[in-house]
């Protein structure tokens, strides 16, 4: 059941592959496509300059398609080229995972969501887990934003996205071919302490909201739009949904634009450039939202004076 998270949200936080019960795509090194199968490009890929060094931004996304691999020949030999690959987690970590999301994700022993949610919430999150064929008593530990999460993954997995297809899972696969060294941004406990910023009313709102979204289909529009438009690196495309998932004054959007994506742009540009000062060339794999606005990642190091080229 813990193996479900939102596309949306799973576009930023990653989340451990054994504890998801997920396989990682068999990796391709860099190669040129035949004719008769081009590769296309997917996400988007900058190169960054400072002081002699460079390294690579990719923009990630956690779930995908079989389909989507191989990378196109500016990724790989990207990668080849690197000294390290950079994520935001090594996905292949299980216990910090697991220990992160029972200390945030679950009530203490004896506790219940059914005595956090009011009897509205509650009688509506019975009937969106009724049609999804869960039972009440298998998630009543978890708390309202990771039964929220578990809805919503059950949804769009439907639709044919899968953990099993993420990026990470293809670059960690290269990168054990290469026999680079993974770094990480940032730990499995401070990712899912984020969702514990959110109060009680908070949880409940943000619980309802998704409830709303999959009854009126906007769960799967968004969340499939956005894997679409990585998929065929739509610039364009990803900047307008992007834009949508983080204005208006729900509970969602404000969780999304603030702390999943403002408050860990800082802190992560900062540790990418110690990366940077010590590695030769790094390539830096990171959620696409993470490099798409004013505050993003390359907008960030433009202004701490480093060169940031988007190749696509």
């Amino acid at each position: 059941m813990l193996r479900y998270l939102p596309v949306i949200f799973a576009l930023l936080i990653s989340w451990s592959a054994n504890s998801m019960e997920m396989s990682v795509p068999t990796a391709v090194t860099a190669a040129e496509p035949t004719q008769a199968q081009p590769v296309p490009r997917r996400g988007a890929l900058y190169r960054v300059r400072h002081e002699g060094r460079t390294s690579y931004l990719f923009g990630t996304i956690h779930v995908g398609k079989q389909g989507f691999f191989p990378l196109e020949p500016e990724v790989t030999r990207a990668l080849a080229d690197s000294s390290s690959l950079v994520l935001e987690l090594d996905t292949r970590a299980y216990e910090p995972f697991q220990q992160a999301l029972t200390k945030y994700g679950t009530y203490p022993a004896g506790e219940s969501i059914t005595r956090h949610l009011t009897p509205a919430a509650l009688a509506k999150l019975e009937r969106a887990l009724a049609k999804a064929n869960i039972s009440l008593r298998s998630v009543e530990n978890y708390r309202p934003w990771l039964v929220a999460n578990i809805l919503v993954g059950t949804e769009i997995e439907k639709h044919g996205y899968h953990r099993s297809n993420g990026v990470e899972g293809y670059l960690l696969t290269a990168a054990m071919q290469q026999k680079k060294p993974v770094r990480e941004l940032e730990t499995a406990d401070f990712q899912l302490s984020l969702f514990a910023s959110l109060d009680d009313r908070q949880q409940e709102q943000y619980l309802l909201e998704n409830l709303d979204e999959l009854e009126n289909g906007k769960a799967v529009r968004k969340s499939a739009g956005l894997i679409d438009a990585w998929s065929n690196a739509d610039a364009g495309q990803i900047a307008a949904l992007a834009r949508e998932l983080t204005s208006g004054d729900t509970v969602s959007a404000t969780f999304m634009d603030r702390t999943l994506l403002r408050k860990r742009n800082p802190a992560m540009t900062a540790h990418i450039e110690a990366i940077m000062r010590t590695d030769k060339v790094a390539f830096v794999g990171i959620g696409l939202l993470h490099l798409v606005g004013s505050d993003s990642i390359p907008e960030l190091l433009r202004r701490r004076g480093y060169d940031v080229e988007q190749m696509y």
